[in-house]
């Protein structure tokens, strides 16, 4: 995954609440931890808000209260969350450019006998960020992993796409270039699970364009700023959907969701024998049952139908 892709993704994931938002939060918190907790040393992996500061949980505020460090892609942002529960860490930035030089640092810590904490800019650290290579590196040394789970925009999406959530597969990022992005999505296009991506709203119109040519038109959503003032979820198939964005192109950062490969292989003939199975039922109800089978428009489906009907009654 580029560094770029994922940077720009984070450096637009702000919180729009205020610290000054939450002093009732921030006093009990601050009052009820003034004593902060002995951590065992090791490598905790905490998940912070992806825009809602209240979606932090309180055993994350007791990790970073009581961690001896925390590192985080974008102290700034970190600082912020930090500060609206008056928690005074120490804070180092880890991103890309500098983990060549932190990995082994942060090892020795933990070594020495420390509790490190390691957070994303938003969401949960290791999914689509730096965070793997340091905790493969901890494990490497035999050292612990603890993590500390919470949100999370990719399952944020899932929830409220209404698609299969029994499996998915997380896809993260596709790559900027059209026919390189194209390849990755025929290499998972016949993963029989839910897809999920992120993207970036300057670029969503030209992926959901190689999403429709690789995938074909399947059932997904695109859901925009979770947790945010300005939520928003698009259900529809990937052509409803990329005829939405380019009349009305959406903001901020993006989860796109998409249905899985189906086991069967719709083609034309297979949604034929499939609503002769079921024309008996009612053209209008026929064509919506196989639609949800197939994952094709409900409108082409109707039409076939209607076809299938009108060519029995001749």
């Amino acid at each position: 995954m580029p560094s770029d892709r994922k940077s720009s993704f984070a450096d637009r994931n702000r919180a729009r609440e205020d610290a000054q938002s939450f002093p009732a939060s921030r006093e009990k918190f601050a009052h009820e931890n003034s004593g902060a907790q002995t951590l065992t040393p090791g490598l905790y992996l905490v998940a912070t808000p992806i825009g809602n500061l209240r979606d932090i949980t309180l055993r994350a505020l007791d990790i970073l209260a009581g961690a001896d460090r925390v590192y985080a892609e974008d102290t700034r942002q970190t600082g912020k969350l930090l500060a609206a529960y008056d928690i005074k860490a120490g804070l180092t930035a880890y991103h890309d450019h500098n983990v060549a030089r932190r990995i082994p640092a942060i090892v020795a810590q933990i070594k020495e006998g420390q509790a490190v904490a390691l957070v994303s800019d938003a969401g949960t650290p290791l999914v689509s960020d730096p965070g793997f290579k340091l905790a493969r590196a901890v494990a490497d040394a035999g050292l612990e992993i603890i993590p500390i789970p919470g949100a999370s925009a990719a399952l944020a999406g899932l929830l409220t796409s209404a698609l299969p959530s029994d499996r998915f597969f997380f896809a993260g990022f596709l790559p900027a270039k059209s026919a390189a992005r194209k390849t990755a999505l025929s290499e998972i296009a016949n993963v029989p699970a839910t897809l999920i991506f992120f993207e970036a709203g300057s670029r969503i119109d030209k992926t959901l364009t190689d999403m429709h040519a690789v995938l074909g038109d399947r059932p997904a959503a695109l859901a925009r700023e979770l947790t945010k003032t300005f939520e928003e979820t698009r259900r529809g198939t990937l052509s409803e959907l990329l005829a939405g964005a380019l009349d009305d192109p959406p903001r901020g950062e993006i989860v796109l969701i998409v249905g899985g490969a189906s086991a069967q292989v719709w083609d034309d003939a297979a949604i034929d024998a499939a609503l002769i199975d079921h024309i008996g039922e009612g053209v209008k109800r026929a064509a919506a049952t196989v639609a949800d089978l197939s994952g094709r428009p409900k409108r082409d489906v109707y039409a076939r139908a209607q076809r299938l009907k009108d060519s029995k009654s001749q």
